[in-house]
C-alpha cells in the first residue's frame, strides 16, 4: 500500500475502535452510520451517538476528500497548488452529566499536487483536548499524562511544545483569552523530513489517536455514575455556549470544511445539543464553577517537571 492508502486504512480502523470503546462506556446507545459523498470529490462516514446513558450527543467522523484548489482556498486558507487531498478523523463527545467532560479529537493528513498530479506538499496535524465543566484535578493530570507518555516515545520535546500549542489555539480571544478547556496536545503542518519521515508522523498519529481511549474512557467511567444537580447542568450549558463560540468563530477545521464545500451536517456535529447564552453571567467567586473558569483563564502545567 502507498502512504495514502495506509493513512486511509488507519483512519477507518481508528473510527471503528473508538466507536466500540464509547459504546461500551455508554452501555445503552449505539452509533448510527451515515455514509455521504461529496460532489467535488470523495466523501465520508459520519457516525453519531445520541440520547445515551452517558453521552447526550457525539460524533466520530471520517472523511476522504479531494478536489481543485480554488481561489477562495488560495486567498483565505493560504493554500497553493492545483489539486488537494485530505483524510482525517474528527470526533466530539458531549456527555449528559456535567461531571463528565466533553472531549475533542482530530487527526489528519493533507496533500497538494501540481497540474501534472505530482505530489508537491504533505503535512500532518492533530490533537486531543479536554473540556470539563467541573475541575477534577486527578482527571486533568491523568489526561495529560497519557498524552505526555505517547509523545515521549517519539520526541521528549513534543509534549511541552504541543501542549503550549493547544493552550494557545483553543482560546476565545474575544472573551479575554478564555480557554475552551484544560487543553491537551495540538500540532499542525508537520512535514516529513530527513530526521522525521512520513512513517514517523504516521506512527505518531497512530499512537496519539489510540491514546484517546486510554486518556478519556477511564475519566468517563469514573464520573458517569455521580449524582448532579440542576444548577450544575445549568453551568454545563453556559460553558457549552463558550464551546460553540470557539467552533464557529475561531476553529480552522470548521472554517476549512465550510470553505471547501464540506458536508455541513458533519462539520457542525461538533455543536452541543443544548446551550445557554446569558448576558453577563459570572459564577460565584470561589465556587466550583469559578475554579473551573480560573483554570481556563490561566493554563496550568498539569504534570510537573515535563
Amino acid at each position: 500500500m502507498n502512504i495514502k492508502e495506509q493513512w486511509i486504512g488507519f483512519i477507518h480502523q481508528l473510527q471503528n475502535d473508538i466507536c466500540t470503546s464509547l459504546e461500551t462506556c455508554d452501555g445503552k446507545a449505539t452509533f448510527i452510520e451515515d455514509k455521504w459523498s461529496r460532489g467535488e470529490g470523495g466523501g465520508g462516514i459520519t457516525r453519531v451517538i445520541a440520547d445515551g446513558a452517558v453521552f447526550e450527543k457525539g460524533g466520530v467522523n471520517t472523511s476522504v476528500v479531494f478536489g481543485d484548489v480554488t481561489d477562495t482556498m488560495r486567498t483565505q486558507l493560504k493554500i497553493s497548488g492545483e489539486k488537494w487531498f485530505a483524510c482525517g478523523l474528527s470526533l466530539v463527545i458531549h456527555p449528559k452529566s456535567p461531571l463528565v467532560p466533553t472531549v475533542h479529537c482530530n487527526y489528519r493528513m493533507f496533500e497538494l499536487y501540481d497540474a501534472q498530479g505530482e505530489l508537491t506538499d504533505r503535512w500532518f496535524g492533530g490533537g486531543t483536548d479536554l473540556t470539563p465543566y467541573y475541575l477534577f484535578e486527578a482527571d486533568a493530570i491523568h489526561f495529560h499524562r497519557v498524552y505526555k507518555n505517547a509523545c515521549d516515545k517519539f520526541d521528549v520535546s513534543f509534549y511541552p511544545e504541543f501542549k503550549k500549542t493547544c493552550d494557545d489555539y483553543f482560546v476565545n480571544r474575544h472573551r479575554d483569552n478564555e480557554r475552551r478547556g484544560i487543553g491537551g496536545i495540538f500540532y499542525d503542518h508537520k512535514r516529513p523530513d530527513a530526521q522525521k519521515d512520513v512513517m514517523f508522523w504516521m506512527n505518531f498519529a497512530k499512537a496519539c489517536g489510540y491514546a484517546f481511549m486510554d486518556a478519556y474512557i477511564p475519566i468517563a467511567n469514573n464520573r458517569k455514575g455521580l449524582a448532579y444537580t440542576g444548577g450544575q447542568k445549568h453551568w454545563q450549558e453556559i460553558r457549552r455556549g463558550r464551546y460553540v463560540e470557539f467552533n464557529l468563530v475561531h476553529d480552522r477545521g470548521t472554517l476549512f470544511g465550510l470553505k471547501t464545500n464540506g458536508r455541513t451536517e458533519s462539520i457542525l456535529m461538533s455543536l452541543p445539543p443544548t446551550v445557554r447564552f446569558e448576558y453577563g453571567y459570572q459564577p460565584v467567586a470561589g465556587s466550583e464553577e469559578d475554579k473551573l473558569l480560573q483554570a481556563c483563564l490561566h493554563p496550568r502545567e498539569w504534570i510537573a517537571n515535563c
